[in-house]
């Protein structure tokens, strides 16, 4: 319970301006979950999975308003009116903001709920760098051994990063951008490496505190390296494969 909060999760109350508005929604099956030890409104045994099935929804709501925008930068949040506008209790809500504090996307106020990090542009060229470090020499390598059969199964991927960017939804677009990267890695076969890589270009994907609004024409450029990159793979050309690994960091979305 975040501190400050009474029994009933009721958030307290301050003289804070009111929270701005948070536009993200849960799938309707996961409303209306007894959460916080009530009594369900059914008959039979509660199933635990149904407790992790709405916080893993609600992870992922937060995950996409973050990207998204609707969770806005240096505001704060509380779980119990969170909850309230995705119609659950606070319970899923606090345990899911709990795992983005653990992730750096927001950090706890006590009395009142979770601040949204500012991050700024160094923060984004710190992660470039890194994930730069990391994945370059896997590309590079991969280009080597990898048949080009391989890589043109993922071309799937590559238009559906194209797609999502000609809609200028940033939020479906940083989803489909990730799965091109997870099964780009993938074919090295290390799950560590796929699960840091994922955790880097995650955070990378974050908003910044201030700095200009992320135009359609950005998300179309960035989505075409996606199919640029798969055709230097086929090719091994191992030199382009570098540039664009690179240059696609730097100008991450």
């Amino acid at each position: 319970m975040e501190q400050g909060s009474t029994r009933d999760g009721a958030a307290p109350h301050t003289a804070e301006r009111p929270e701005p508005h948070a536009t993200v929604r849960v799938p309707e099956q996961a409303r209306g979950e007894h959460t916080d030890g009530e009594t369900p409104g059914r008959t039979g045994p509660a199933r635990p999975v149904q407790r992790h099935s709405v916080r893993g929804q609600v992870l992922d709501a937060l995950r996409t308003a973050l990207v998204g925008g609707d969770l806005i930068p240096g505001e704060v949040y509380s779980a119990p009116a969170l909850g309230a506008r995705f119609g659950v209790s606070a319970t899923p809500v606090r345990e899911a903001m709990q795992q983005l504090a653990t992730e750096g996307a927001v950090e706890v106020v006590p009395n009142r709920g979770f601040r949204v990090t500012e991050r700024t542009s160094r923060e984004l060229a710190e992660l470039a760098e890194v994930r730069a470090l990391i994945e370059v020499p896997v590309m590079l390598r991969l280009a080597r051994t990898v048949p080009a059969g391989r890589w043109s199964e993922l071309r799937p991927l590559a238009e559906a990063t194209c797609a999502a960017a000609a809609h200028g939804d940033r939020a479906h677009y940083a989803e489909a951008d990730r799965a091109f990267h997870r099964a780009v890695l993938s074919l090295a076969g290390n799950e560590q490496l796929v699960a840091v890589a994922e955790d880097l270009h995650r955070r990378s994907q974050w908003p910044l505190v201030a700095g200009p609004a992320i135009r359609r024409a950005d998300l179309v450029a960035d989505a075409a390296e996606h199919s640029a990159l798969l055709d230097a793979l086929i090719a091994q050309d191992l030199p382009v494969v570098q540039s664009l690994v690179r240059e696609h960091f730097t100008s991450a979305k």
